[in-house]
């Protein structure tokens, strides 16, 4: 079936989304809407791939993927694009579904989270729908998400922002895992260059062989521990009660009470 998307917003994740549709041959036509289209966004045009910025019409399928603190602003324009069979589709973090519902004039919303692993095509995305929506459309939204890797869902808007602070928040996590890893060698006398090496490498390498392996994240852990090894000791100081576990469960409390802030300020 052919149809008509709309991207409004071509960042980093949109254009993600826009390359991977491209890439997997689109059967419709692209509109993307952005004022200040990247080189890449612009050269799509060029080459007749997509029209930028062209003028309002409904469409088919619209992805809203802008800042969620300008959504309340773009709204009204936004809405023009949306007809009475306009299937609107939000990677916003913080905007509920009752909010794309009453400021796009629609019932026909859903919401995906993903994470920016996603650029290159190893992401993960959360999509969350209305309980009344069909498996089709369900089907057409996975697919339009799996350029940026694994959908996983739908699930309830209410387990959303946990979601949200495991995956879309979590690539950060492991960035600030190489980046004190390197710290902490650097500390210990290791060329600060080294080190940042060192940690990539093994947080990358960890990464790599927990995708290929069926075994669990637990397992893979206590398959390179060695019963009283230099691991062992290392984990003894991460693992201890006011140490990762503790802090981690913080941390996802204080991502989920921040979404949900977002979401009331998005209202």
């Amino acid at each position: 079936m052919t149809r008509q998307m709309t991207l409004i917003g071509a960042g980093r994740m949109g254009s993600a989304l826009a390359g991977g549709w491209l890439k997997a041959g689109f059967a419709g036509a692209i509109d993307i809407v952005d004022p200040n289209a990247s080189g890449t966004v612009s050269a799509w045009a060029d080459q007749g791939s997509v029209r930028v910025n062209p003028e309002v019409a409904h469409a088919d399928l619209l992805v809203v993927a802008v800042k969620p603190q300008v959504f309340g602003g773009l709204a009204p324009s936004i809405a023009q694009r949306v007809g009475p069979q306009t299937q609107v589709l939000s990677v916003m973090a913080g905007v509920s579904l009752a909010t794309l519902e009453a400021k796009l004039g629609t019932s026909l919303v859903a919401r995906a989270m993903p994470n920016t692993p996603g650029l290159v095509g190893k992401g993960v995305t959360i999509l969350c729908t209305k309980p009344e929506i069909s498996a089709d459309t369900i089907a057409v939204l996975k697919s339009l998400l799996t350029p940026l890797g694994t959908v996983e869902g739908p699930i309830d808007e209410d387990l959303l922002p946990a979601a949200t602070a495991v995956s879309g928040c979590g690539p950060a996590y492991g960035f600030l895992l190489a980046e004190v890893m390197a710290a902490a060698g650097a500390a210990h006398g290791l060329d600060p260059d080294l080190a940042m090496r060192l940690a990539r490498k093994t947080v990358e390498g960890a990464g790599a062989l927990m995708e290929a392996s069926e075994e669990d994240a637990a397992t893979l852990r206590r398959n390179v521990t060695s019963p009283n090894g230099v691991t062992q000791a290392a984990l003894e100081v991460l693992m201890s009660e006011a140490a990762l576990p503790s802090i981690f469960k913080q941390a996802i409390g204080a991502a989920i009470d921040r979404d949900n802030e977002l979401s009331r300020e998005t209202e």
